[in-house]
């Protein structure tokens, strides 16, 4: 294949890796494999043109990017709309999607799977149009991101300690709110402290990841109003890799979702894939079965 890899240098491992010698290697690891590749090196401002640039382009097979969950995100919204393979170099704290393909989490180790891959059709999520690899939440989790991102950190132990500093936090200050709420068709309303739309469901793990993104449907989860002692339990349940189990959570499966909030106040806020966005308005989302093609080892890729 002929591929373009594009490389968020201010993303998470990137910032004190040598990217002149990381691009040699990636060169080295696809060129035995027979492949052609360019690379790109760009700033994380840079990064959205420089995936559309590569996406409109009709004289590649495939592209990959390389950074955070937020950037490889964006990556796949760019993909998915243009029709795209898609490979990832996972660069981040969590890669959490990454951890979803079953690819391995460092930065050269992933290099001769990519290259020795195979293209899969996959499933992608959307919020208003705007796609999601991993999840939408809202409640305790938005909450947290935002406690978060108003704490100073500059590397990825920083960023998971201020991670659990805001978990602290949330568990002593949980949010409540009403939801109205549509699943393919039934009508439902409930009050919450938590809300949760993932890409295909969680799978027995704590960082509550997909194990599989091919399975056609959304996971649909949510809370009920939490005390700060709910919450540290909910909060257990997680660790120990139980969130669907937990007695807290009422689960379901879903192609379509809309989501109405009767109370709804200014600076209320969700998270799409690790990203806090202010919530506008009512809320849409589908699941589009199939639609991501993906670049993914050949030993570990979701069956088709």
């Amino acid at each position: 294949m002929k591929i373009k890899a594009i490389f968020n240098r201010d993303g998470g491992t990137f910032r004190t890796t040598d990217m002149d010698a990381y691009a040699a290697k990636v060169e080295e690891v696809f060129h035995a494999a027979g492949h052609q590749i360019e690379i790109e090196n760009v700033s994380g401002d840079e990064m959205a043109g420089a995936l559309e640039k590569t996406a409109r382009r009709d004289d590649i097979d495939a592209m990959i990017a390389g950074g955070g969950d937020g950037t490889i995100s964006a990556a796949a919204g760019v993909a998915w709309k243009n029709g795209m393979p898609l490979g990832i170099v996972p660069a981040g704290t969590m890669n959490l999607f990454a951890r979803s393909l079953k690819l391995p989490l460092d930065i050269y180790q992933v290099l001769p799977v990519l290259a020795d891959g195979k293209v899969i059709n996959a499933d992608i999520g959307s919020v208003d149009g705007r796609a999601f690899v991993h999840q939408f939440s809202m409640g305790l989790h938005a909450r947290m991101v935002r406690y978060r991102n108003s704490y100073d950190f500059a590397s990825r132990w920083g960023k998971i300690r201020a991670s659990t500093r805001a978990a602290v936090n949330v568990i002593l200050n949980p949010p409540q709110f009403d939801v109205d709420f549509q699943v393919d068709g039934v009508h439902e309303h409930r009050e919450i402290s938590a809300l949760s739309v993932s890409n295909n469901h969680f799978g027995a793990n704590a960082l509550m990841y997909a194990d599989d993104v091919t399975g056609g449907h959304l996971g649909f989860y949510t809370a009920p109003p939490l005390k700060p002692s709910g919450v540290a339990k909910l909060a257990t349940d997680i660790i120990r890799g139980k969130f669907r189990e937990s007695a807290l959570i009422t689960e379901t499966s879903a192609s379509e979702i809309e989501l109405h909030f009767p109370k709804k106040r200014k600076g209320i806020n969700c998270v799409v894939d690790g990203e806090l966005v202010p919530l506008k308005g009512d809320v849409s989302l589908r699941i589009h079965p199939g639609e991501l093609k993906l670049l993914v080892g050949k030993d570990t890729a979701p069956a088709p």
